[in-house]
């Protein structure tokens, strides 16, 4: 984190994620928590998986991420899923999604529209073969 202290389970993007977000020691994990720091971290705008959550558990008690109990772990999830349902969506997936595009068009409307017209002068279909 800031010159030379390093978290345990926590590498140089993760790092450099906690710092753009406040969190530059062990003491400013510690006093934030895992859960709040990984919230700080998604509503960056990052796209942290949740081993970032349980490697900053495992940093502030100590241990290697892979040995949170499977308890602990659900609890955590469970947790962080409440509080990033929470958090604002992205600018770009504030709009809701288009519905199903329908083209109406009246009796009256067809009977009037020109046939297509693709360019072809001749159909070779209706051509008198050569071979005769």
């Amino acid at each position: 984190m800031s010159s030379g202290t390093k978290l345990r389970n926590i590498g140089p993007k993760s790092a450099a994620w906690l710092r753009q977000t406040g969190i530059r020691s062990q003491e400013d994990l510690e006093a934030v928590g895992a859960l709040a720091a990984y919230v700080r971290v998604k509503r960056a705008g990052f796209k942290p998986s949740l081993n970032l959550l349980y490697a900053l558990e495992g940093a502030i008690l100590g241990c290697h991420w892979q040995e949170i109990p499977d308890a602990r772990r659900s609890e955590l999830v469970l947790a962080a899923g409440e509080e990033v349902a929470k958090l604002p969506l992205p600018k770009n997936k504030r709009m809701p999604a288009a519905g199903p595009v329908t083209t109406v068009r009246n009796e009256e409307e067809e009977a009037s529209m020109p046939e297509p017209d693709f360019g072809f002068d001749d159909d070779p279909a209706t051509e008198p073969s050569s071979a005769d």
